[in-house]
C-alpha cells in the first residue's frame, strides 16, 4: 500500500453517525471516521458491557471517560481509568473489554500496526 499521507482534517464527533453493536452482555456505540489504512473510532460501553468475542487485532486505545477491564485470554486484566492508554500490535494479543459502569473510549487502528 503506498501511503499518500492525510491531509489536515478536523473531526466533529457529533456529525459522524453512531452505530450500535452488541456485546455478549449491554452494548457499545461506535462512530468511526475511515481512511485508508487507518480506523478512529469513539466508542461508547454501556454499563454492563462485555464484549462478544476476544480480538487479536492491534489497537491504540485511550479511556476518555469512565473505567473498563482489558481481559486477555490468558488471564491477565488490567484496570483502564481517565487518561490511560494501551497499545498492541495484530496478533500479539487476545483480548477483549468489560465495562461494569459504563466507559467511553477513543481507538485507532490500522496497518501500522502490523
Amino acid at each position: 500500500m503506498k501511503n499518500e499521507g492525510i491531509p489536515y482534517q478536523a473531526i466533529d464527533w457529533a456529525l459522524v453517525p453512531r452505530t450500535e453493536h452488541k456485546g455478549e452482555t449491554g452494548t457499545s456505540f461506535w462512530r468511526t471516521f475511515q481512511l485508508p489504512g487507518l480506523r478512529i473510532r469513539v466508542v461508547e460501553y454501556s454499563k454492563g458491557y462485555l464484549a462478544d468475542h476476544w480480538c487479536q487485532k492491534g489497537h491504540i486505545v485511550h479511556c476518555l471517560d469512565g473505567e473498563f477491564v482489558n481481559e486477555q485470554e490468558n488471564g491477565d486484566r488490567t484496570v483502564m481509568t481517565d487518561g490511560m492508554t494501551y497499545v498492541v500490535s495484530d496478533g500479539a494479543s487476545s483480548h477483549r473489554s468489560r465495562a461494569e459502569h459504563g466507559a467511553t473510549l477513543l481507538i485507532i487502528d490500522g496497518d501500522f500496526l502490523k
